[in-house]
Protein backbone atom coordinates (compact mmCIF):
# COMPACT_ATOMS: atom_id res chain seq x y z
CA UNK A 1 0.00 0.00 0.00
CA UNK A 2 1.45 3.32 -1.11
CA UNK A 3 0.31 6.86 -1.73
CA UNK A 4 1.64 8.95 -4.61
CA UNK A 5 0.76 11.37 -7.36
CA UNK A 6 1.92 11.79 -10.94
CA UNK A 7 2.99 14.67 -13.13
CA UNK A 8 1.78 14.82 -16.73
CA UNK A 9 -1.54 14.98 -18.54
CA UNK A 10 -1.26 11.31 -19.53
CA UNK A 11 -2.06 10.44 -15.90
CA UNK A 12 -5.38 12.32 -15.80
CA UNK A 13 -6.95 12.34 -12.32
CA UNK A 14 -4.01 10.31 -10.93
CA UNK A 15 -2.08 13.58 -10.94
CA UNK A 16 -3.75 14.15 -7.57
CA UNK A 17 -2.55 12.30 -4.49
CA UNK A 18 -4.09 8.82 -4.41
CA UNK A 19 -3.47 5.40 -2.93
CA UNK A 20 -2.50 2.15 -4.62
CA UNK A 21 -2.53 -1.36 -3.25
CA UNK A 22 -0.40 -3.96 -5.02
CA UNK A 23 -0.06 -7.71 -4.96
CA UNK A 24 3.63 -8.34 -5.70
CA UNK A 25 4.99 -11.39 -7.54
CA UNK A 26 8.70 -12.06 -7.99
CA UNK A 27 9.96 -14.68 -10.43
CA UNK A 28 13.54 -15.94 -10.32
CA UNK A 29 15.19 -17.50 -13.39
CA UNK A 30 18.23 -19.67 -13.91
CA UNK A 31 19.39 -21.87 -16.80
CA UNK A 32 19.93 -24.99 -14.65
CA UNK A 33 18.58 -26.19 -11.31
CA UNK A 34 21.06 -26.10 -8.43
CA UNK A 35 22.40 -29.15 -6.57
CA UNK A 36 19.16 -29.31 -4.55
CA UNK A 37 17.08 -29.19 -7.78
CA UNK A 38 15.67 -25.77 -7.02
CA UNK A 39 15.87 -22.32 -8.63
CA UNK A 40 16.17 -20.40 -5.34
CA UNK A 41 15.57 -20.98 -1.64
CA UNK A 42 11.90 -19.96 -1.48
CA UNK A 43 12.13 -19.18 2.24
CA UNK A 44 14.97 -16.71 1.75
CA UNK A 45 13.36 -15.27 -1.39
CA UNK A 46 10.08 -14.71 0.47
CA UNK A 47 11.87 -13.09 3.40
CA UNK A 48 13.90 -10.73 1.21
CA UNK A 49 10.92 -9.80 -0.96
CA UNK A 50 8.99 -8.97 2.22
CA UNK A 51 11.82 -6.74 3.43
CA UNK A 52 12.07 -4.94 0.09
CA UNK A 53 8.31 -4.37 -0.14
CA UNK A 54 8.27 -3.31 3.52
CA UNK A 55 10.61 -0.42 2.66
CA UNK A 56 7.85 1.01 0.43
CA UNK A 57 4.69 0.04 2.28
CA UNK A 58 2.53 2.70 3.99
CA UNK A 59 4.61 5.51 2.53
CA UNK A 60 3.67 8.60 0.57
CA UNK A 61 6.23 8.12 -2.17
CA UNK A 62 5.99 11.83 -3.02
CA UNK A 63 7.67 12.52 0.34
CA UNK A 64 10.53 10.03 -0.11
CA UNK A 65 13.77 11.86 -1.08
CA UNK A 66 14.93 9.00 -3.34
CA UNK A 67 11.80 9.43 -5.49
CA UNK A 68 11.82 13.24 -5.64
CA UNK A 69 10.60 14.39 -9.04
CA UNK A 70 9.94 10.81 -10.22
CA UNK A 71 6.63 9.43 -11.49
CA UNK A 72 6.42 6.32 -9.32
CA UNK A 73 4.35 4.36 -11.83
CA UNK A 74 3.56 0.70 -11.35
CA UNK A 75 6.27 -0.11 -13.90
CA UNK A 76 8.80 2.06 -12.07
CA UNK A 77 8.00 0.43 -8.73
CA UNK A 78 8.37 -3.03 -10.27
CA UNK A 79 11.85 -1.96 -11.45
CA UNK A 80 12.75 -0.61 -8.01
CA UNK A 81 11.74 -3.91 -6.38
CA UNK A 82 13.58 -5.99 -9.01
CA UNK A 83 16.73 -3.89 -8.63
CA UNK A 84 16.63 -4.14 -4.84
CA UNK A 85 16.16 -7.91 -5.03
CA UNK A 86 19.11 -8.09 -7.44
CA UNK A 87 21.22 -6.17 -4.93
CA UNK A 88 20.26 -8.71 -2.27
CA UNK A 89 21.14 -11.62 -4.57
CA UNK A 90 24.58 -10.09 -5.18
CA UNK A 91 25.03 -9.49 -1.43
CA UNK A 92 24.32 -13.18 -0.73
CA UNK A 93 21.07 -12.57 1.16
CA UNK A 94 19.24 -15.22 -0.87
CA UNK A 95 21.96 -17.81 -0.18
CA UNK A 96 24.92 -19.06 -2.18
CA UNK A 97 22.65 -21.03 -4.51
CA UNK A 98 21.07 -17.78 -5.71
CA UNK A 99 24.38 -16.76 -7.29
CA UNK A 100 23.38 -19.02 -10.20
CA UNK A 101 20.28 -16.94 -10.96
CA UNK A 102 20.21 -15.34 -14.40
CA UNK A 103 17.23 -13.00 -14.02
CA UNK A 104 14.40 -11.61 -11.96
CA UNK A 105 10.92 -10.50 -12.99
CA UNK A 106 8.65 -8.50 -10.71
CA UNK A 107 4.94 -8.01 -11.37
CA UNK A 108 2.76 -5.56 -9.46
CA UNK A 109 -0.99 -6.26 -9.68
CA UNK A 110 -3.43 -3.47 -8.85
CA UNK A 111 -6.36 -5.57 -10.08
CA UNK A 112 -7.06 -8.44 -12.47
CA UNK A 113 -6.92 -5.98 -15.38
CA UNK A 114 -4.32 -3.48 -14.14
CA UNK A 115 -0.80 -4.83 -13.68
CA UNK A 116 2.73 -4.31 -14.94
CA UNK A 117 6.00 -6.25 -14.90
CA UNK A 118 9.67 -5.41 -15.05
CA UNK A 119 12.27 -7.99 -15.99
CA UNK A 120 16.03 -7.75 -15.60
CA UNK A 121 19.11 -9.87 -16.01
CA UNK A 122 21.52 -10.57 -13.17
Amino acid sequence: MVAHSFRGEVFGPAQRLHGATFLVDATFRRPELDDDNIVVDIGLATKELGLVVGELTYRNLDDEPEFAGVNTSTEFLAKVIADRLADRVHAGSLGEGARGLSGISVTLHESHIAWASYEREL
